[in-house]
């Protein structure tokens, strides 16, 4: 066998890149770890020699040596939603800037025993950190009552002063979109609500209350979606044949094209006949016909602030 051949090179280890970096073990390890205080001209020898020989370090080998994995467990419920599966990718992308990798796991049901098993799960594997992507209120209680016995970063927690989360103030955001239709003129606006046992929903749909309660506007009672645009649809149908509202603050954009499409099928222009504004700010929007007006988050952002969070970096500040 050729010993510079491919299996060679995979075959390299740490001790072979140092050697041939001429540098010592522990500088490798120090470059791999993105640690400081090194001479950028070590660092790219050392990166050079990397690239040339395409390796890749063993994962457990380098975390018997330097009691680190670099792994972040991600758990995750209702991935098949815009918010969870945005947060999810945000969430990979960000590990990998920094280095880590990820072991994700799908919550079947949100009770203790099936937190507490995914838990132990990733915790038996070694990862430095977990992200908790669980928006039913079911998953943020069996949370907060199982040992978890690694530091984890929630997206959906609604204690403000806990700094185990890293999220976006969804009650600020319901907030901006009813104080938007009420600067249009509105003062008669209904709000098509997500579902009950998700935060987001609860959140959003206690910004909007707020928003009417402060500028004395009559409020009707919100009425439950599901998040998905049949149901916006399906309701845009009854509530939009003669309505007794100009505005709707939807609690989610696919939602909000169910609207938009009853509206049309209804002959209703929008925004002159009703105005309907969502959350999300999903990439289809500005393609809806009128364009929608909704709610950004910036999920980037949020990737970052949880891998920071669950890897330790920023205790204390995610909020």
């Amino acid at each position: 066998m050729d010993e510079h051949g491919p299996e060679a090179e995979r075959a390299l280890s740490i001790r072979d890149i140092a050697r041939l970096a001429g540098v010592s073990r522990q500088t490798v390890s120090r470059v791999l770890n993105g640690e400081r205080y090194i001479k950028p001209s070590t660092e790219a020898q050392v990166r050079k020699v990397i690239d040339e020989h395409g390796w890749r370090p063993n994962s457990a080998a380098r975390a018997l040596a330097t009691s680190r994995s670099k792994t972040i467990g991600v758990l995750v419920s209702g991935r098949s939603h815009y918010g969870p599966f945005s947060a999810a990718a945000a969430i990979d992308e960000a590990a990998r800037a920094r280095g880590y990798a990820i072991l994700s796991a799908t919550l079947a049901r949100e009770d203790d025993a099936t937190m507490s098993e995914a838990l132990d799960a990733f915790a038996a594997q070694g990862v430095e950190g977990v992200v908790v992507i669980a928006p039913q209120q079911r998953a943020h209680e069996a949370l907060q009552r199982v040992a978890v016995r690694i530091p984890f970063v929630s997206l959906h927690w609604r204690d403000p002063g806990d700094g185990r989360v890293a999220a976006f103030d969804q009650e600020a955001g319901a907030r901006l979109a009813t104080q938007h239709l009420i600067d249009l003129g509105h003062t008669r606006i209904v709000h098509l609500a997500g579902p009950q046992d998700w935060s987001e929903a609860e959140d959003r749909m206690r910004g909007f209350l707020a928003s009417l309660d402060e500028h004395d506007l009559p409020v009707t009672a919100p009425m439950l979606g599901d998040w998905t645009a049949d149901l916006g649809y399906e309701i845009g149908l009854k509530i939009l044949d003669h309505p007794d509202f100009t505005a709707v603050f939807a609690s989610n954009d696919q939602m909000a094209l169910g609207l938009l499409h009853a509206a049309a099928d209804l002959g209703l222009s929008v925004p002159d006949d009703v105005s309907i504004v969502g959350f999300d700010d999903i990439p289809e929007a500005k393609h809806y016909d009128p364009p929608l007006t909704t709610i950004h988050q910036d999920f980037g952002w949020l990737g970052a602030r949880a891998i920071d969070g669950a890897a330790g970096a920023d205790r204390g500040g995610c909020r």
